[in-house]
This record gives C-alpha cells, sequence and structure tokens, in this order.
C-alpha cells in the first residue's frame, strides 16, 4: 500500500460555549492568551496543511522519514494482538506507517476531539487495512478517557507523533506522560515524536515562512473569532511574530497589537496597548536526555531513540517502568 505523505491535523468540534469561555477568560488575563487547540477550524487545518509542504517547516517530513526508517523496529517489539493506541489521532495519516510495518497490531484505538476526524480515519483505515479493528474513542487526551473494554487486558503500544508533547510545558508534560502510562498499563509502550534543539536560524523560519502562511495560520484565530463569537479583531492592527528563548529551548507565537485600540467580544471590551501581545502557542524543542529525564518523571524507560541525519527531529521508544 502507500502510505500517505503527511497528516493533516483536525477540524476540531469544539462547543460553541467552550469556545468563548475560553477565550473570554484567555483575553482577561495579565498576559493574554489563546489556547491553540483552537487553530483546526477548517480554514486553520488548511493552512495548516499549507505550512507541513513549506521549506522551512522541516518537522513533518523530518518526521515521516524517520518513522518509515524505523517502523521496522518498532514491529519487532510489537506482540500479536497489540492494540495501536493514538493520542490526538486526528486523521490518523502518519499511523499508516506503523500499521503497514506491524502485523502484529490487531486493532487501532484512535482518541480525538474531533468525532468528524474518527468517522473519516476508521473509514479510511478499514479499507486500507481490512483485518484491523478500529475503535475509536472521542474524547480529550489530556482529560480522563477510557479506553474500550475488550482491549484491556491486550498488549498496548502508544502513539503520539507531531511533537504535540512540545505543546506543553515540562510539568504539564510530565504530566500527560504520566497520564499515558496510568491508561495504557502494565508492559505497554509508546513511541513518540519530538523536536529537537536547533539553532534559531533553523527553528525561528519554520514558524515564520517567507510566504506569509503561519502568520496567515495565527491570524486565523481572530478571523473565527469574529465569525464564531461576534468579535470586533481588525486584521490589519494585528501581527504575527515567532520568537525563540534560546535558553528554554522553546518557540512562542504571539499575535501582536501594532496600535492602542479597544477590541469588542459579546458584550466585553479589551483593551490593547501598541505592542501588547496576544499568546498563541508554544512549541517546545528537546535534547534527546532532557526527554527522556523527563519521561523517567513519568514512569517511562527510554529504549531506543532514532533521529535524522541533521539531528533535527527524533522518535523515541518507551517501555512502562513496572
Amino acid at each position: 500500500m502507500t502510505v500517505a505523505p503527511r497528516r493533516l491535523l483536525p477540524v476540531i468540534d469544539v462547543p460553541v460555549r467552550s469556545f468563548e469561555s475560553d477565550i473570554l477568560t484567555g483575553l482577561g488575563q495579565p498576559q493574554k492568551s489563546i489556547p491553540c487547540q483552537y487553530f483546526y477550524d477548517e480554514a486553520g487545518s488548511a493552512l495548516f496543511e499549507q505550512i507541513t509542504e513549506l521549506p522551512e517547516y522541516y518537522p513533518t517530513r523530518t518526521e515521516i522519514s524517520i518513522l518509515k526508517s524505523c517502523a521496522g523496529a518498532i514491529s519487532a517489539k510489537a506482540t500479536p494482538g497489540t492494540v495501536l493506541v493514538e493520542f490526538g489521532s486526528g486523521s490518523s495519516l502518519k499511523t499508516d506507517i506503523v500499521l503497514a510495518a506491524c502485523p502484529a497490531i490487531q486493532r487501532y484505538v484512535p482518541i480525538d476531539v474531533s468525532e468528524t476526524s474518527l468517522a473519516l480515519a476508521k473509514a479510511r483505515l478499514k479499507h486500507a487495512f481490512p483485518r484491523l479493528r478500529v475503535e475509536p474513542v472521542l474524547g480529550d487526551f489530556t482529560d480522563a478517557v477510557t479506553l474500550p473494554a475488550e482491549v484491556e487486558p491486550l498488549p498496548k503500544l502508544g502513539f503520539f507523533p507531531g511533537s504535540t508533547i512540545g505543546n506543553f510545558g515540562h510539568e504539564a508534560a510530565v504530566v500527560l506522560l504520566a497520564g499515558f502510562r496510568d491508561l495504557l498499563g502494565s508492559g505497554s509502550r509508546l513511541v513518540l515524536g519530538a523536536d529537537l534543539r536547533k539553532s534559531p536560524e533553523i527553528l525561528v523560519p519554520a514558524y515564520n515562512d517567507a510566504a506569509g502562511v503561519t502568520a496567515a495560520f495565527n491570524l486565523n484565530l481572530l478571523v473565527r473569532i469574529n465569525r464564531e463569537l461576534g468579535g470586533t479583531f481588525d486584521l490589519e492592527r494585528f501581527e504575527h511574530r515567532a520568537t525563540y528563548d534560546v535558553e528554554a529551548g522553546r518557540i512562542d507565537m504571539w499575535l501582536v497589537s501594532t496600535v492602542r485600540q479597544t477590541v469588542c467580544l459579546r458584550g466585553t471590551q479589551f483593551e490593547f496597548a501598541a505592542g501588547e501581545r496576544i499568546h498563541t502557542e508554544i512549541s517546545q524543542k528537546y535534547g534527546i536526555a532532557e526527554l527522556q529525564g523527563l519521561a523517567a518523571r513519568a514512569g517511562w524507560a527510554s529504549s531506543a531513540v532514532w533521529t535524522d541525519a541533521d539531528r533535527l527531529f527524533s522518535v523515541h521508544a518507551f517501555d512502562c517502568a513496572s
């Protein structure tokens, strides 16, 4: 079979009231912020798809290349009847690489907040892998979720690609990985993709491309707020900015007010000073030992690490430390 070349992130089906509450709360803080989960409406997902194909944006193509090279090694450790559990599965396109290499995997449990993405992924995978049992779980993997009862006693392989771990601070990442361990249980394994620390000359352009696609992706948050919540954001008065904290090893994305202005939203006025920033995303970059240390605190023991020749990106295998 042909492995899909990229992974389109999901259109997230978020109730309007939750969206409204999160935006009002975030904009009401001293450091204004918008949760990054709201990037992915239909327009945002399409823009992210474009980002993954940009010459500056190395993570997607690099991770796919690594997964293709290490899929056999992952398969060698999978016992018959293994259940593949993917956290934040979206359309599950990177999953094809693992499934194609691992005949021992007989069930796939994608966990995602988008019912639409889960349904589409299930239909596609059932066609591509007719013997695979696909049992979607609708939910937020950062919250308590329950796996289908029939997979509980079976060996499990967790899958968390895309360097999504980078959207969490260090302590939050430990909590998240500990939650994965509790859910997957004793004897489980976890395959995780993580972006590596590197030169700002490589990192910053990846989040601030010359074509302006990442800027449009970031500004689309304001378009969505205006459309769905009746906001009065003037996109001509905000600009995209990406910064890199070398010491922390973290990219931050911002929307910056270029003038002093007032924005109205659901009857509330929000004042912006010229130069004031709305924080929209963190993307933590890791050293290999650094990530292994965080995983160890969460109860995971490193069993393998794969990187590309330029050491831009890493794929880790962890065993549940029992």
